[in-house]
């Protein structure tokens, strides 16, 4: 490998000679050999976007000159682009600021500003690229402006198709009634599309949840710089900086009123991602509840046949396996345990400044990812697919002794109860052991026990609702 010296305040540094970061970038890649995992894109490229808002803030304000001030944009808005990725080789374990980070694009954007320029004028990293800046109001600020990001353009949107996905099979399956189940029991008849409908609510709650929490987000700490005082900084350039990013991306961005909060804490990522442990308990029970539905074929529930997407077995043929549930739900726990690595970090968060700044963008923007992948593949390769097995739904549900339940306002819970043990113990459906138990006539006792009837929220005049699991 070629190499040249760049040089930083503690000396000289060997850069590759290819390379467009320079000494400081060089550094961390020495001194954090840790994972090998570099910090994740969406993070990048936020961060490139706010060094061009300020290039563009502080060509306004005459603090730099409208050449360097266009150059250090234009770069900027490449990285952003996503060129150049290759060139921030740091670790997510790092500095805990994410220092290293902050300096890998100022020292990215420094050299394609030159570039840009023809070499005719000078761009240091420092004094020009983060003019204005720190990386403890930069990089807590690239935070929460690229989960926004991903918000409203990967997650929102896989989110919203498993949603619409989930509600059209509800609809389209709302005549079919199963026996319900509760603690893994028998329990009263539901149909499928009141079954699903629960699915449908639960993702709903979740995603107004990201939404709540996604406004705390949109105010981010710039402008605070290294305490929140804003030292070497001007007043107003925080705000100044949050409205050309609002004008860059479209959301409703603001500083913050109190710049000391978004660096000496995290809470707006951990509320955030505490939401998206939210969003992965709704869609973990999702993917639960089609691995027991679709379990079988033969010994199992055996109520629907998920698409058949590939073997399921090394050594037993024939073997198919619910695969997309069980990798989505491995993604649902991986997301769980990003969450409760935040919330000690969230703690990490000493006098001035949190110093796990890069393992909370990592685990929050990685959360994003998982459950956005995620809810597109439980709505294209699960939901949308899966067939329905009527004939087995409608025969354990005709003998399904939990119906004897609707019998308890005419004659008892005692009297029910003997004969939901009978209906079980002699496998005869509840209706032949109640005409033998009661003196109902037949067409009430069809009518009373009638699972389709039983679906229905509406009692009839004499009955009464009881509760119970």
């Amino acid at each position: 490998m070629n190499w040249r010296e760049e040089r930083d305040s503690l000396g000289v540094v060997r850069v590759p000679a290819d390379a467009l970061w320079r000494a400081q970038t060089q550094r961390a890649v020495e001194n954090f050999p840790l994972s090998g995992e570099r910090m994740p894109e969406p993070f990048l490229r936020a961060l490139a976007l706010i060094k061009q808002a300020a290039a563009r803030v502080n060509g306004r304000r005459g603090l730099l000159d409208p050449e360097r001030a266009e150059a250090i944009a234009r770069a900027a808005e490449a990285v952003a682009a996503g060129h150049h990725l290759d060139q921030f080789p740091v670790d997510v374990f790092q500095t805990g600021s994410g220092t290293s980070s902050n300096m890998n694009a100022n020292e990215v954007i420094a050299t394609l500003a030159e570039r840009h320029l023809g070499g005719r004028l000078h761009v240091h990293p420092n004094d020009h690229v983060n003019l204005c800046q720190s990386s403890n109001d930069v990089v807590p600020t690239a935070i929460q402006l690229a989960a926004a990001l991903e918000l409203r353009d990967r997650l929102e949107p896989a989110r919203q198709r498993l949603v619409e996905t989930v509600a059209a099979r509800a609809e389209a399956l709302a005549d079919v009634v199963k026996t319900g189940r509760t603690h893994l029991m028998d329990a009263m008849p539901l149909t499928f599309g009141q079954e699903l409908s629960a699915w449908v609510a639960q993702l709903e709650a979740a995603g107004a949840r990201l939404a709540e929490a996604a406004r705390r987000l949109h105010a981010l700490p710039i402008g605070g710089t290294a305490v929140g005082t804003g030292v070497n900084s001007f007043p107003g350039f925080g705000a100044e900086v949050a409205a050309e990013l609002a004008s860059l991306t479209g959301l409703p961005l603001s500083a913050h009123p109190c710049p000391f909060f978004g660096i000496a804490s995290v809470d707006a990522p951990l509320e955030f991602s505490a939401q998206l442990r939210g969003l992965a308990v709704a869609m973990l029970k999702i993917c639960n509840d089609l691995r027991w539905m679709n379990s079988g074929p033969l010994a199992g529930l055996a109520e629907i046949e998920l698409p058949a997407l590939q073997p399921g077995s090394s050594i037993m043929p024939g073997k198919v396996n619910p695969v997309i549930p069980e990798a989505v739900a491995m993604a649902c726990v991986q997301v769980l345990g990003f969450d409760a690595a935040l919330a000690v970090a969230g703690q990490s968060s000493n006098f001035q400044l949190n110093v796990m700044l890069p393992l909370v963008a990592r685990n929050l923007l990685q959360g994003v990812t998982l459950l956005a992948n995620g809810a597109r593949l439980l709505a294209n390769k699960a939901v949308s697919g899966f067939r329905v097995n009527r004939e087995r739904i409608e025969a354990t549900l005709a003998q399904n002794p939990i119906l004897a339940t609707a019998l308890n306002p005419l004659i008892g819970y005692e009297r029910a109860a003997e004969i939901a043990r009978r209906a079980f113990a002699e496998r005869r459906p509840v209706l032949e052991i109640a005409l033998e138990e009661t003196d109902l006539p037949r067409e009430v006792l069809e009518r009373l026990l009638d699972p389709r009837r039983l679906t229905q929220p509406n009692l009839e005049p004499g009955q009464s609702a009881g509760g119970g699991s």
